[in-house]
């Protein structure tokens, strides 16, 4: 049976960063082995180099003492560790930190912020806000054709605020652009059966816009798939690529109609904007993907416990790496 982890079990089995290297290599890997290469993918033979003799530590080239556990490929002859080519990699940050994050990130329903995560590990800002958006890059789908079909809901929402809420002199500044919204669209489309949740930020609710989306971003078989809607036009255009629409009328009062209804995407975009608004309080429209990508991700598998989030998330780590500057637009990486 899988140990199950809480904050304070979580901190009695890694007592040290050794023991966090350890776990982690056991949540990774089968059997606490290196499965395959991140160097060259062979899946031949790995040895084990350092530390050696049952040591917990090893020096390093420079003299500092190190608990990073060192394995080497018998087919590239590369050395690696369990956070080569991980959303880990090159990361100064303590395995043992980290461990606990994943495992706050995996066990909040409304999320965690970057100043909670900073007050928490007496880490800088920069450092929680970069730490938070390598595990959400490991939440996002792996871009691979997993199409989705059967009966879907889907449903669009406006993430940000209202122009007449800002304060009159901000609104003025803006001329005549100030009653202008500037709320970004966004689709979800939830799969009935499993309930696996699918978002993405779409330029305006157009059906041609909503089709792009949905066929490239989201992976939708519509041919295969009977949407659940509300009665918006954009819909009943789109339905024609559809193998089938049902929708329920919102102006006339009814929200559920046998098993057509919206509830699913509503209760969706219900936690969503709670967990914005009361957790992160801003989200960028530039940055808002990976937001919806942890969301999604949490939907998806908010039935698991928070251990098995957690070994979930730690087996998507690998070849996901995100590096600051692209992050912030500062350049190259």
């Amino acid at each position: 049976m899988k140990q199950e982890f809480s904050i304070p079990s979580l901190a009695a089995r890694i007592a040290s960063d050794a023991d966090a290297y350890k776990l982690l290599e056991e949540l990774r890997w089968p059997g606490g082995t290196p499965d395959a290469c991140p160097h060259c993918g062979g899946v031949v033979k790995f040895y084990f180099l350092a530390p050696k003799d049952g040591g917990d530590t090893r020096k390093t080239r420079t003299g500092a003492d190190t608990a990073r556990r060192l394995w080497k490929c018998s087919a590239c002859r590369k050395k690696f560790s369990v956070l080569t080519g991980t959303v880990f990699h090159g990361s100064k940050i303590p395995v043992r930190t980290w461990l606990f994050v994943v495992l706050e990130l995996a066990a909040s329903k409304n999320g965690v912020s970057a100043r909670e995560i900073e007050r928490k590990y007496n880490l800088t800002a920069k450092t929680a806000w970069f730490m938070l958006h390598r595990l959400r890059e490991a939440m996002k789908r792996d871009g691979s054709p997993d199409f989705l079909s059967g009966t879907l809901v889907a449903d669009e929402t406006w993430i940000g605020g209202d122009p007449g809420n800002q304060h009159a002199r901000k609104r003025l500044a803006m001329g005549p652009d100030r009653w202008v919204t500037q709320k970004t669209t966004v689709l979800s489309v939830i799969d009935k059966a499993t309930g696996e949740a699918r978002s993405a930020v779409v330029p305006n609710v157009k059906a041609s816009s909503l089709r792009k989306a949905m066929e490239r971003e989201l992976a939708i078989n519509l041919g295969a798939s009977t949407l659940h809607t509300d009665s918006a036009s954009h819909y009943t255009t789109l339905a024609a690529t559809t193998k089938g629409h049902e929708f329920v009328n919102h102006k006339a009062g009814e929200y559920v109609r046998g098993d057509v209804s919206t509830n699913m995407a509503e209760g969706f975009f219900s936690q969503l904007k709670r967990s914005i608004d009361g957790t992160h309080h801003h989200v960028s429209k530039e940055h808002l993907p990976r937001y919806l990508a942890q969301f999604d991700w949490l939907y998806t598998h908010c039935h698991a416990t928070d251990s098995q989030r957690m070994r979930t998330l730690l087996g998507n780590v690998g070849g996901r790496r995100l590096t600051y500057r692209p992050l912030t637009g500062s350049g190259k990486a």
